[in-house]
């Protein structure tokens, strides 16, 4: 009987340790660059300054946001939203580019750019259509003396299958799917032996 309360105890702990590497996986998003996540939100840190970052595509994920990876091609929104005052009066230009591992020529790798500019109201955001999927950097450029710059790769559409199987909700799935399969193993084992007493 305390082998089967044992086993339990070690089952709970199992599923609680994985439900928790879960949620720390999700809070604590790989940074991309000056992208991050901190308190459920995507920062953008440029220089001294930060933005919160949020993306989405209206087309094919509704409202749901992203912060890094953007999941398919199509109309993406994105918006970024000053945390500082400061940053209103400051121009604040944005570019996004494709990642050819070289910027001699931004603009002929240039797909989106919105040319230094003062954003009193602390917003600033854009839409753009990806066509195709691949890979490139975002760079966001506040200030005139100094300047300060924040690049963060990014890909569109190549979301691979480690990404999809490390979901929030497929590890706890997967720890349900794990304690079941112990639970019944413990049970059979159980009867197994009252059986042979």
């Amino acid at each position: 009987m305390r082998r089967v309360g044992f086993l339990r105890c070690s089952i709970v702990t199992v599923f609680l340790f994985l439900f928790h590497s879960a949620s720390s996986w999700v809070t604590n998003a790989h940074a991309h660059g000056g992208l991050s996540m901190a308190e459920d939100m995507c920062k953008l840190t440029v220089g001294p300054y930060m933005m919160h970052f949020t993306g989405y595509q209206p087309t094919s994920t509704q409202e749901k946001q992203f912060c890094e990876d953007i999941p398919a091609t199509g109309e993406t929104v994105v918006v970024l939203d000053y945390i500082e005052q400061e940053l209103r009066s400051l121009p604040t230009e944005v570019r996004i580019i494709k990642d050819t591992g070289s910027e001699e020529n931004l603009d002929a790798i240039t797909i989106l750019h919105l040319p230094p500019k003062v954003y009193p109201n602390g917003s600033i955001n854009f839409t753009y259509t990806f066509e195709q999927p691949g890979k490139f950097v975002g760079i966001v450029t506040v200030g005139e003396n100094p300047k300060y710059v924040s690049r963060f790769p990014f890909s569109v559409g190549e979301l691979n299958v480690a990404s999809k199987l490390m979901n929030i909700y497929m590890v706890p799935v997967l720890a349900l799917l794990v304690v079941g399969a112990i639970f019944f193993f413990v049970r059979d084992r159980h009867k197994t032996s009252t059986a042979a007493a």
